[in-house]
């Protein structure tokens, strides 16, 4: 097959071994491959090459990134996880196959058909693969961002990253505010005070951060996840589950839909691992309204024979 090779070179560096470099283990799989580094500035180029199969090798970051660019072309993607949380990669049963594995399996692996979600706001329409949120999580993430994840810069393991995080979650769940939200799903009205509004086409988001066990990004459906103060408990528990690694459905409560209208008064907003707006500052004087549907079957992976 012709590969496109997108890379992160700064991914999982630390866990490579020798023989484990994505490049090679294509080539030796007997592919012609195109490498591109994302650390280009016009690595997104690559992407309009003839391929038979554009290949991802990074985390959640880079992976969202190449299928935002890849959206409606119709060429799979395959991704090679070495990322941290690589929550897009569990979704897609990845996790428990060596690299060698999966390459060696691109020729016999199912093509998994991929919805995609489509935010239209006040800055535009936006693409997401893992969730939209606003609340708690995003809170955590833009503090992070705005002190250039200092938090974390001692740490070198994944899973320290990933505890770390879900620890600063607990903490701030103690006094995260309250957020009133306007929110309709197919019509039925969701409105309330919430701590966590998260928009999820797939299980997880973050830090590993399990909100939507039943979630299938295939279904043409999102699974939205409203948490109340009342809450509190519940989602306590269900973040020390994730810091044990082994989460389990906690009784969250999930609501399923297609189409989704939000009014609040402009606070973050996530898409992805990126705040939307980037600045805060592009916030309208009065309510945000963002409608929020389903573009079903917009991508295709590859996941395991």
């Amino acid at each position: 097959m012709k590969v496109t090779l997108i890379h992160n070179p700064d991914a999982g560096s630390d866990d490579l071994t020798c023989g484990e470099d994505p490049a090679e283990l294509i080539r030796r799989a007997g592919h012609q491959l195109v490498y591109q580094s994302s650390k280009d500035s016009d690595w997104k180029r690559a992407l309009d090459r003839p391929a038979d199969l554009i290949a991802v090798a990074g985390g959640d970051g880079i992976v969202g990134t190449v299928a935002k660019l890849m959206i409606g072309r119709g060429t799979p993607i395959a991704v090679l996880p070495l990322g941290t949380a690589n929550n897009i990669a569990k979704t897609l049963n990845l996790m428990d196959v060596s690299l060698t594995q999966l390459i060696d399996g691109w020729s016999a692996a199912t093509r998994k058909k991929f919805d995609t979600g489509v935010a239209n706001g006040p800055w535009g329409s936006a693409h997401f693969v893992e969730g939209l949120g606003i609340g708690l999580f995003t809170d955590m993430m833009t503090r992070l961002d705005a002190r250039g994840n200092v938090d974390l810069a001692h740490l070198t393991e994944p899973e320290e990253k990933i505890t770390s995080v879900l620890e600063m979650l607990q903490a701030r769940l103690l006094t995260c505010p309250e957020i009133e939200l306007h929110v309709t799903v197919d019509g039925r009205d969701l409105s309330g005070e919430y701590i966590l509004f998260e928009v999820m086409n797939i299980k997880s988001i973050g830090p590993n951060l399990f909100l939507a066990p039943n979630a299938d990004p295939g279904d043409g459906l999102f699974d939205v996840v409203c948490l109340t103060r009342g809450a509190h408990d519940t989602l306590d528990r269900c973040l020390e589950e994730c810091k044990e690694g082994s989460p389990a459905p906690t009784g969250l409560p999930v609501r399923r839909g297609k189409q989704i209208h939000i009014e609040w008064e402009g606070t973050p907003i996530h898409i992805d691992d990126q705040a939307w707006p980037e600045s805060s500052a592009n916030y309208p004087p009065s309510l945000t309204v963002i409608d929020i549907t389903v573009e079903p079957e917009s991508l295709e992976f590859l996941t395991p024979a």
